[in-house]
């Protein structure tokens, strides 16, 4: 009788240099966050070829995000990014979300083990992750192709989410929701309170201090049209800045998801980056909102008018136009450690 030989598995690849943790964690940096606070932390377990994705919870916005969902959105962000990363360099990332119930500050850990099964599409994006920058100018009035919008929704999906583009009455309403939070938000001391945090100080002015948004993006005043634009310039005087007139007819996409606890939060933030990365893959600009969904009584109209289910977790907005400036990031060295 014949004997099988007995099999042999590749042997396995060494573990990451620093140099390399580095680099991973500096992709993953380059997330989007609410004000670009960059509400993340990164620690990277030699001896288990693992990172820790953390909430810093001293980066929070107190009345924009008292239950902590945007944090949870932009570190979601940054975990698709390191995932994106980690295929990238020809490994697979293994993933868990809130792997430690008594630990609220861990929400991800990432294994980098050997094999791409299944992750080509997501290394696919890793050109876009330094590419994609908010965009808070103008876009064109053309419409995306619906090849393309079917691509954005299918990302969101892979992510456990739902991309939707509201059009007609219900696009009409989602944007009368935004107008009503801005009025809010002009007069209301919180909001202010945020935005004054981080958008003031001429390190932040500069784009020298690491975060925040600096004033050379926060894009022109507008003058007409109905995109949903936050003004971080707020009453604020801002020398040398133009007005212009943007979308009349802006293409939005609502990220949600069934559910509304923190694993959906870092589901929504994976998906909402997911679908930006592709967008620019594509050429589209973008930028994000979160004004109605910073007020409870306007953020649930927000839902999906035809089965009245879904959570909406963020607001995109998508379009043709100019890319977006670079934002200051910390330095990598201020948000990693790495242990034996």
């Amino acid at each position: 009788m014949s004997r099988q030989a007995p099999s042999r598995q590749a042997p396995s690849r060494p573990g990451l240099s620093d140099d390399r943790v580095a680099a991973l964690v500096q992709d993953a940096t380059a997330a989007p966050s609410m004000h670009n606070a960059q509400p993340w932390r990164f620690r990277y377990l030699r001896h288990r070829h693992t990172f820790e994705l953390r909430a810093d919870f001293e980066r929070t916005l107190p009345h924009a995000d008292p239950d902590t969902r945007a944090l949870h959105l932009g570190c979601g962000a940054a975990l698709l990014n390191l995932r994106a990363a980690v295929a990238h360099e020809g490994r697979h990332p293994e993933t868990l979300l809130l792997p430690d119930p008594a630990d609220r500050t861990l929400l991800a850990t990432v294994r980098s083990a050997d094999g791409t099964t299944g992750e080509r599409d997501l290394a696919a994006l890793h050109p876009a992750i330094h590419r994609r920058h908010t965009s808070r100018r103008p876009f064109e009035e053309r419409e995306i192709p619906d090849a393309v919008r079917e691509a954005l929704a299918a990302a969101a999906r892979a992510e456990g989410a739902t991309l939707t583009f509201p059009t007609s009455w219900h696009l009409r309403e989602v944007l009368e929701l935004f107008q009503e939070a801005e009025a809010r938000n002009r007069t209301d001391p919180g909001s202010d309170q945020d935005l004054t945090r981080w958008t003031s100080g001429d390190a932040v002015s500069a784009g020298t201090a690491g975060e925040g948004v600096p004033h050379y993006a926060y894009g022109p005043r507008m003058l007409g049209g109905r995109a949903p634009m936050r003004d971080f310039a707020g009453a604020r005087p801002t020398a040398g800045r133009e007005a212009a007139d943007f979308e009349q007819t802006p293409q939005l996409a609502l990220v949600s998801t069934v559910h509304d606890h923190p694993e959906d939060w870092l589901r929504a933030g994976q998906a909402m980056q997911r679908v930006l990365l592709l967008a620019t893959l594509h050429g589209l600009s973008s930028s994000f909102a979160t004004q109605p969904l910073e007020w409870t009584d306007l953020r649930r109209p927000l839902r999906d008018p035809s089965t009245g289910a879904g959570c909406t977790q963020v607001v995109l907005r998508l379009g043709y136009g100019p890319k977006g400036p670079g934002t200051p990031r910390r330095p990598v060295s201020q948000v990693l450690d790495i242990e034996a």
